[in-house]
């Protein structure tokens, strides 16, 4: 089975044009269409799966609006290339419909979304590119941007033709767009995000940990250098940059780490598709504080979006995925690292069984006996307990530590 897909590349440019003025002009137009388009917006009651009444928003999306009212009212006063209009109309639409869809979810209130950030999204008829020289227009046949990129180390290597631009403070984005090689789908993976490890099950690889603690490591160094600055900032105002600059060298480290560990995984694992669970960190934050803080410092949705950018993801549903029995279904309350089912008897690493149900999920299966006895003979020929398969021991005397990972990866810790 083959298939093939678009991937998008980004690079940035640094600039030293003073555009402030143009991208506050733009931030402006973008929040008025965004009023315009929330003003029209149609509320319907409807009831959710609980029989509760709910207020729906119905985005406006005819061609008269869209395309004549709003456009006809973004051109008024207007003192740059007309094209821009049409780029803040889709940033807004894009905006609003990315609102909707976590208000549906419960994660956002009914409050109009604000554009803080200074930016424009420059489409292809507004700029030219030739002879290693990108030309942005400002206003037409009156002011333009020409930034030299023929020296830029990713034009050599670069496949595919440039696509939107996106202009910023200081530094000009450019992105192309191409289409990915056709590869061998090798199949299935699914992984288990954990505080400090993912677990992933297929049955040609086995069960593969990767150890996460060096990246818990980065968070709870910062977060206790932080902590000590904290106690002293109320008092020396001028120790808050230090806070900021110890913030940012936090983010650095911890995304140049992922972006190691998602490389070294979309190359071990290649031409699979890889499975994680779509975690809502708000949905978990109702515990102790030191909970709270351990899954604040986690990393899943970095790790996710690096790994969407190097391998076909997949999201899944996580409801259940520790607590139901991969072989029989029964959902059963762990405790420890240990997982144990009380119907079937069956005793595994919980985070392996979560591994297993995720793997399941993605191909669309439910538990049973005999699938779960198949998956486990294909894995290098050991059952769930570890033993041989032909060993014929019970089940309900066997250790509880039933298998150990066939893969264990630890990346170094970046500097």
């Amino acid at each position: 089975m083959s298939g093939s897909s678009y991937q998008v590349r980004a690079y940035n440019i640094r600039h030293n044009y003073d555009v402030n003025d143009f991208l506050e002009a733009y931030r402006r137009l973008l929040q008025k269409a965004v009023d315009e388009i929330w003003a029209e917006i149609r509320w319907i009651e409807k009831h959710d799966k609980r029989g509760r009444k709910r207020l729906i928003p119905i985005i406006p999306k005819d061609n008269l609006f869209k395309n004549h009212y709003l456009r006809n009212l973004l051109m008024e006063d207007w003192g740059y290339s007309k094209h821009y209009v049409d780029s803040a109309i889709k940033e807004a639409y894009s905006m609003l419909k990315s609102w909707r869809r976590s208000y549906i979810k419960g994660e956002r209130r009914r409050e109009k979304p604000v554009v803080k950030k200074k930016f424009v999204r420059v489409k292809e008829t507004l700029y030219s590119f030739r002879n290693g020289k990108i030309r942005v227009s400002i206003k037409p046949y009156e002011e333009y941007l020409e930034i030299d990129v023929s020296k830029a180390w990713f034009l050599g290597r670069v496949k595919g033709e440039m696509g939107e631009l996106i202009l910023g403070e200081k530094y000009l984005t450019v992105t192309f767009r191409f289409k990915g090689d056709e590869k061998e789908v090798k199949g299935n993976m699914a992984w288990d995000c954990n505080e400090k490890s993912l677990d992933g099950f297929s049955p040609n690889t086995g069960w593969i940990r990767i150890d996460l603690t060096k990246l818990f490591h980065i968070h709870r160094v910062y977060e206790i250098k932080r902590a000590k600055l904290q106690r002293k900032a109320s008092k020396k105002p001028s120790l808050r940059k230090a806070l900021a600059k110890y913030s940012k060298r936090e983010r650095d480290r911890a995304k140049d780490y992922i972006h190691k560990l998602t490389t070294f995984m979309a190359n071990e694992f290649k031409g699979y598709t890889h499975g994680f669970e779509d975690l809502r960190k708000n949905r978990m934050l109702n515990g102790s504080r030191e909970h709270n803080r351990r899954v604040s410092k986690s990393d899943w949705k970095t790790i996710i979006t690096f790994m969407s950018y190097k391998s076909k993801v997949e999201l899944l549903n996580p409801e259940n995925s520790t607590r139901r029995c991969s072989r029989c279904g029964k959902v059963n309350a762990p405790k420890g690292a240990s997982y144990e089912c009380r119907k079937c008897g069956l005793r595994m690493d919980r985070q392996l069984n979560a591994a297993i149900n995720l793997y399941l999920q993605m191909e669309g299966l439910p538990p049973s006996q005999r699938l779960f006895e198949e998956l486990m003979k294909d894995w290098s020929g050991f059952t769930q307990t570890g033993e041989e398969a032909d060993e014929g021991s019970n089940e309900l005397e066997r250790s509880p530590k039933l298998l150990n990972p066939k893969s264990y990866v630890s990346l170094s810790k970046t500097t």
